[in-house]
């Protein structure tokens, strides 16, 4: 096969067919500019409940494989056929139910994804437990592990599960464990009682399983899952099993299985303890009996490397991953005619999330899936949160371009507020996968809705065209961080801030925008380092970083993608002028770190004020590279 793919031939070659919902919305337009946005496709029946998947499947495909993990000094993949993953699901159903644990005594995970994470998830769902999952952050990265006392008193669990005790013993004790069951997997915590998780497969099912799982309705809690807002604090956010299972029926119509097909293959790094990586990854794929293969890979500097070689042995059917995933990536397809091969074979489609995918590395990808199958491979992403379990809105077709939310699912209304700059709308959501609310917090839940009882997701959109909506929607940024410059421009930051770290790829991994009530707008900017050591030849790592940063090659990236943006741009908010570098990673304990690993900025911008004034001090200091 050509090794070589022209830019003419990716543009006109034609997409992977695949049988995507048709684009069919209504618009309802008020007199006072607001408009709501409907599919008129109707939702189809869903599950009463998540693990109802698992026993489905259990019957239908028994030795198909469910999950797969490296284990042992060797790295060899240890799998989980359905079959196997329901007996042992019903084993510890009966022990949790044994143990009194059930919709009072919610049971909390702190470690990452596991075979063991997945099948407790099931069976506390079937105890009626609800399952509260916590970013290992809060255990491991952090001094004096504030955000996980708080969520562990917010939710005050009866069982708490780590896959080894020695590497979460000093998160354990900074927590009150009284009357609280500990499990561990691998190892036990010294000095600690602990449960083995084989203790709990190792009991009998009796009648009271099927009697529990009885007793599941729609509103029965699944989960708790932890977001933050401004203040960096976490807020519990109820997940019942309706807003779950509906929202995987809305995912199964937006695209449609052909008969023999072969089954969902997925590689997933993505976080079980946030939104999108444990119920639209990991139970979507579940309901579709597919095969996940756990991921210990991240998209990260060397850890990049075991998802590689996962993907020398592995054909996924379906791929997502964040922009700096894609990056790296693209380069090792690029090199390697083997690992394209491999991966490309059964692929149907991609998906990115997290920030716009730039528009550079679409082209890369969309060229190498032309090289090696004669067709584009259909990019799809979507929006949500938290708190609407997790997909509102998403892309259900081949979209020319990058950077759309799509259009909204079956079943969920979006409303459109008017912000007051032409054609961008404040987006607020209706539907049954809103969540009823934060775990034990009223006073939030309160401040959630609007006098319709649309939830106020905080985000902004606009139409691709408006003369014709089925073209979908553009994030817009998030409303609630927008500020004005002295000139009283707005500046839209979450648009900017993608922007510029698109822009100036591959210096930057991320940034604060600041510039409330200030002339003009800067970036303190969380720095690639492992990027900024190459582009400055230090491959061995013994500069200081404070040097690598000030470098030549770095500082002369770093303008040239920035004034090219700038020159794009069409007003003072969205054109960069100053920029600090920081050397100081984004702080967890300082709560520029939310749950998911994104960005606070309201708290990253008080905390680090002295950087901001330095930023704008007159003359520029040394270290603040002017742009323009």
């Amino acid at each position: 096969m050509d090794t070589v793919v022209g830019a003419a031939s990716v543009q006109h070659a034609p997409f992977k067919p695949i049988d995507f919902l048709p684009r069919d919305v209504e618009l309802e337009r008020r007199a006072d500019g607001t408009m709501l946005l409907r599919s008129r496709h109707r939702l189809q029946p869903w599950e009463r409940h998540v693990p109802a998947h698992l026993a489905k499947w259990a019957a239908q495909a028994p030795d198909r494989v469910w999950l797969a993990q490296r284990h042992g000094p060797e790295r060899q993949w240890l799998t989980v056929s359905y079959a196997e993953a329901r007996a042992r699901v019903d084993a510890i159903t009966q022990a949790l139910l044994d143990r009194g644990f059930g919709p009072d005594r919610p049971v909390m995970i702190l470690s990452g994804n596991s075979i063991e994470f997945a099948l407790l998830t099931m069976a506390a769902m079937q105890a009626r437990a609800p399952v509260a999952p916590v970013s290992p952050v809060y255990s491991l990265m952090s001094e004096d592990h504030a955000k996980l006392k708080y969520v562990y008193d917010l939710v005050r669990p009866g069982l708490v599960l780590v896959q080894n005790g020695a590497a979460f013993a000093r998160a354990l004790k900074a927590l009150d464990l009284a009357g609280v069951t500990i499990v561990h997997v691998e190892a036990p915590a010294p000095g600690m009682a602990s449960l083995p998780f084989s203790e709990l497969e190792a009991t009998r099912p009796t009648e009271a399983v099927a009697r529990s799982i009885a007793q599941i309705d729609g509103k029965t809690v699944g989960k708790f899952l932890f977001t933050s807002g401004s203040t960096g604090m976490p807020k519990a956010v109820i997940n019942t099993q309706e807003m779950m299972c509906a929202n995987i029926a809305m995912g199964q119509m937006s695209r449609v299985r052909k008969p023999g097909e072969p089954p969902a293959v997925m590689l997933d790094w993505l976080p079980w303890n946030h939104t999108m990586g444990g119920n639209a990854t990991l139970h979507g794929n579940l309901a579709e009996g597919g095969t996940t293969w756990i991921d210990d890979g991240r998209p990260l500097p060397g850890l990049f490397d075991e998802t590689l070689r996962n993907l020398h042995e592995i054909s996924p059917t379906y791929f997502a991953n964040v922009p700096a995933g894609y990056a790296m990536l693209a380069t090792a397809l690029e090199g390697d005619e083997a690992l394209a091969q491999n991966f490309f074979r059964n692929l149907g489609l991609l998906a990115y999330g997290g920030a716009t995918l730039p528009d550079d590395l679409y082209r890369r990808m969309q060229a190498l899936a032309v090289r090696y199958t004669g067709y584009r491979i259909p990019f799809v992403t979507g929006w949500g949160s938290t708190e609407t379990a997790p997909t509102a809105t998403t892309v259900h077709w081949a979209s020319e371009r990058v950077g759309l939310i799509g259009l909204p699912y079956p079943g969920v209304e979006l409303k459109m507020v008017p912000t007051g700059e032409a054609g961008r709308y404040e987006l607020r959501l209706r539907g049954i996968i809103v969540t009823p609310g934060y775990h034990r917090q009223p006073e939030l839940t309160a401040q959630m809705f609007d006098e319709e009882g649309f939830y106020r997701i905080g985000d902004a959109g606009r139409f691709v065209d408006p003369d014709d909506p089925a073209q979908g929607l553009v994030f817009d940024g998030r409303v609630v961080e927008d500020f004005k410059l002295t000139s009283g421009t707005f500046v839209l930051v979450g648009t900017l801030r993608s922007t510029a770290v698109a822009a100036a790829s591959p210096v930057l991994q991320d940034a604060l925008v600041a510039g409330q009530d200030r002339p003009f707008v800067g970036l303190l900017g969380f720095p690639h380092v492992a990027a900024c050591r190459q582009l400055a030849g230090d491959t061995q790592g013994s500069m200081p970083l404070a040097e690598v940063l000030r470098s030549e090659p770095v500082v002369a990236r770093l303008r040239e993608g920035l004034r090219a943006m700038n020159a794009r741009t069409r007003g003072s908010s969205m054109r960069v002028e100053r920029v600090l570098l920081m050397t100081e990673p984004p702080s967890v304990d300082g709560n520029e770190l939310t749950d998911k690993g994104y960005i606070n900025q309201r708290a990253a911008l008080t905390r680090r004020a002295a950087l901001v004034e330095r930023l704008y001090a007159e003359p520029p200091p040394p270290d603040v590279i002017v742009i323009a």
